[in-house]
């Protein structure tokens, strides 16, 4: 390995730092230079290794298993297809620039706690991943003497060039097109694999919009349809729903528990997020640091913990996801009424010698959404042979993209297996 001695200190060459990846996706993804290596190697990077990519939907897929840092890197070799593709045809596009770009779509979901989405709706008060992955950017760009200055800026759309925010975050951006390829490939649902090279291919920017040449229209159709269907099959799958519901109620338990004064096992990173209320207004750096040492395991151990806890509520819940012995849940087009639920609390109250309010843990409602493209939104540009620029769906000539547009809502209903009977 080469490396060199200077003022005592030993340093590792920089050609040492050119890495290749060994993807089953693309094949082989390289690491461009040393500050991308460097902040790969970062703790706050390396986290993503423990962090599930598809939250419990292994307990529906057993094949997806794989974690946000396979997907980081997958979009920053995506990234680097788009920089190169839009640099042949004509785009300038700086050094600088190029370097912000990876940096901004490797660190996009740095932010991400254990399980992906669950911590952020239980223990930890509406704080959003891209608001932490923003904490993170900002603690990173302190500790490598402000290089990622320019990420930062174009990460949260303050560069004056917008296709840049565009292949971050958009409609059609290196985010989605790596995660609808690889979920698909890990999941096994076929219906999601896209075709991003094509995509990249037809990739151009006209009036600094991101825009999709004419004769790429059919796989922005088949990329919209395979959104949609990885949303119904996978991310919105009943099981996989019903899952991390169940997830985030065991933590809302715990949390509830702990501020009552109960001391339950866990790591204390964890400890910390269920004894305090953490909100944006409170997240600092020491928070952060905390933070950064929460992944899937320290959930998994606290869930394997709790399983011998006297709270019957703890308990059962942690239970079901160990055990994947999970509450029912039927999907409807209809609202589920309140009167529809009040039978089925006070039955499960009257058995389990719990309280009308506690049934709440085990028997609820909600609702799903999916909509595959939003006209609110910033719409995928589609550049026409004559020049000029019109939105994907006017572009069209399938009528099944204007219903892609429509927002599809499906209600749900939680209750446990042994109130099956009680026909719902």
């Amino acid at each position: 390995m080469p490396i060199f001695v200077h003022q005592n200190k030993v340093i590792v060459s920089q050609i040492n730092k050119l890495k290749i990846f060994n993807d089953p996706i693309y094949g082989f993804i390289t690491i461009p230079n040393a500050l991308i290596y460097d902040l790969v190697q970062h703790p706050y990077f390396q986290r993503l290794r423990r962090i599930s990519q598809m939250g419990l939907s292994y307990l529906v897929y057993p094949g997806a298993n794989h974690t946000r840092f396979h997907h980081a890197l997958g979009c920053m070799h995506l990234m680097q297809k788009a920089v190169e593709v839009l640099r042949f045809k004509g785009v300038s596009i700086s050094p600088e620039e190029e370097n912000a770009l990876y940096i901004a779509i490797l660190l996009h979901d740095i932010g991400h706690g254990p399980f992906s989405h669950a911590m952020e709706r239980s223990i930890v008060e509406d704080v959003h991943h891209e608001e932490i992955s923003l904490l993170f950017m900002n603690q990173l760009n302190v500790e490598f003497n402000g290089q990622l200055n320019l990420a930062i800026q174009i990460f949260k759309g303050e560069y004056d060039r917008k296709f840049m925010l565009q292949l971050i975050s958009s409609q059609l951006d290196m985010d989605r097109m790596d995660y609808l390829k690889r979920d698909s490939f890990y999941s096994g649902v076929a219906e999601g694999n896209v075709n991003s090279e094509r995509l990249i291919q037809m990739m151009n920017v006209v009036d600094d919009f991101l825009v999709i040449e004419e004769k790429g229209i059919y796989s922005v159709e088949k990329f919209l349809m395979s959104r949609r269907l990885m949303y119904w099959q996978a991310y919105l799958h009943k099981t996989s729903l019903v899952a991390e519901l169940i997830l985030m109620k065991v933590l809302k338990r715990a949390k509830e528990l702990t501020l009552k004064g109960v001391q339950l096992p866990c790591s204390e990173p964890l400890l910390f997020f269920m004894q305090n209320k953490i909100t944006m207004e409170n997240f600092d750096t020491t928070t952060l640091d905390l933070f950064s040492q929460l992944d899937d395991f320290d959930i998994i151990s606290a869930l394997k913990a709790w399983q011998r806890q006297d709270d019957f509520i703890l308990s059962s819940l942690s239970k079901m996801i160990v055990n994947r012995d999970l509450l029912k849940i039927k999907l409807t087009s209809e609202k589920v009424s309140l009167e529809e639920m009040q039978p089925l609390k006070e039955r499960f109250a009257a058995e389990n010698n719990i309280t009308l309010l506690e049934t709440n843990y085990f028997i609820f409602k909600g609702k799903i959404k999916n909509q595959a493209y939003s006209k609110e939104a910033e719409p995928i540009r589609i550049l026409k042979k004559d020049r000029t620029v019109e939105d994907v769906i006017e572009s069209s000539d399938q009528l099944n993209l204007k219903s892609l547009s429509k927002l599809v809502t499906k209600y749900y209903i939680c209750f446990p297996k042994q109130l099956v009977e009680m026909n719902i």
